[in-house]
């Protein structure tokens, strides 16, 4: 019999984190464990309201099926159970951790992936003033640094930033703030500063603009990309998808899109919502099939949980078995 326990907690955040869609000072999160006597299990989400979702709706859902995880639920009937989002997440992470234990194996081995190694994370800079972006650009000492954008002023941010950091390298993410008027001025800015990727620079629902513009950065989607089913969508709009496991709903689902992702010729990004290294960990899995890495949520925070991935200048390192996997 496994025991399902569900508990929401908050961590603070150093500072302040804000995009083009507002700010906040804590991570609200969702951690899940699993219990059978032997093995422990776990897996942690970050409901996002983006997507409707908040933590007392998660809550919802996992104890709704407590009774079929006692039974022995699977993975492959919790992807028919729940939908893509970060509820799935953090139970679907739980079950990959827990069999891993059971099995004696790695979660790699189990999945039939690469040993993951250490690997280049983007570091995020929250949307400031151009000055304020630039002097935290300076003192990141990142090798990639990641730009919240999609507010006025994006023009004279990246003139700052990269006048501030002109050999480090940068890619921008819109948070879906620009609009299909000045998505070209900001993608040719982008390409003569030397950005490597755009995120999400329009919003999900007018995306379709995209594949009628000349896109001289590489332009990668974000909210516009979730589970599977929405990844047909994207052809001739964008380069690549940013797989993150609270939109695929897990591990599972990650890996089944980051493949046919592959097959469709689009490049992967691996990123993460704001948590912490319980949450990166089963996504570093996915970094020997992703072009960009950027799972910095535990830097971004006051303080991390215990046991943490370890992260040192610019590189981030696979997860211990104590932590998971």
């Amino acid at each position: 019999m496994t025991e399902l326990l569900i508990t929401p907690e908050r961590f603070p955040i150093r500072g302040r984190f804000t995009i083009a869609r507002g700010s906040k000072t804590e991570a609200a999160v969702v951690t899940v464990e699993l219990r059978d006597g032997a093995h422990v299990g776990r897996g942690e989400c970050v409901p996002y309201g983006r997507y409707g979702e908040s933590v007392e709706g998660v809550i919802d859902q996992l104890a709704a099926l407590e009774k079929l995880v006692a039974e022995g639920l699977r993975r492959e009937d919790l992807m028919t159970l729940l939908p893509p989002g970060a509820a799935r997440n953090a139970l679907d992470c739980a079950m990959w951790d827990i069999e891993a234990k059971r099995a004696g194996m790695r979660a790699y081995e189990m999945a039939g992936l690469p040993a993951p190694q250490p690997v280049v994370t983007a570091y995020t800079l929250s949307l400031d003033t151009p000055q304020a972006m630039a002097q935290s650009a300076r003192e990141a000492g990142h090798a990639l640094l990641k730009l919240k954008l999609g507010a006025e002023g994006d023009l004279e941010r990246l003139t700052a930033i990269r006048a501030a950091v002109p050999q480090t390298r940068l890619i921008v993410d819109a948070n879906e703030g620009w609009t299909a008027d000045t998505v070209e001025a900001h993608l040719a800015a982008c390409a003569e500063a030397g950005v490597e990727l755009v995120e999400q620079p329009l919003p999900a629902a007018d995306d379709a603009a995209l594949a009628d513009i000349a896109r001289p950065v590489p332009v990668c989607a974000d909210e516009s990309a979730h589970g599977l089913d929405s990844l047909d969508a994207l052809a001739g709009r964008y380069d690549a998808l940013n797989i993150k496991l609270d939109k695929t709903g897990g591990l599972t689902e990650a890996i089944l899109l980051a493949r046919a992702a592959q097959a469709a010729g689009l490049d992967i990004m691996v990123g993460c919502m704001v948590g912490t290294s319980l949450a990166m960990a089963p996504a570093l899995l996915l970094a020997p099939l992703a072009r960009f890495v950027d799972l910095d949520g535990p830097l971004l925070l006051a303080a991390d949980r215990t046991p943490a991935l370890r992260y040192q200048g610019s590189l981030v390192y696979p997860p211990e078995p104590a932590l998971w996997g």
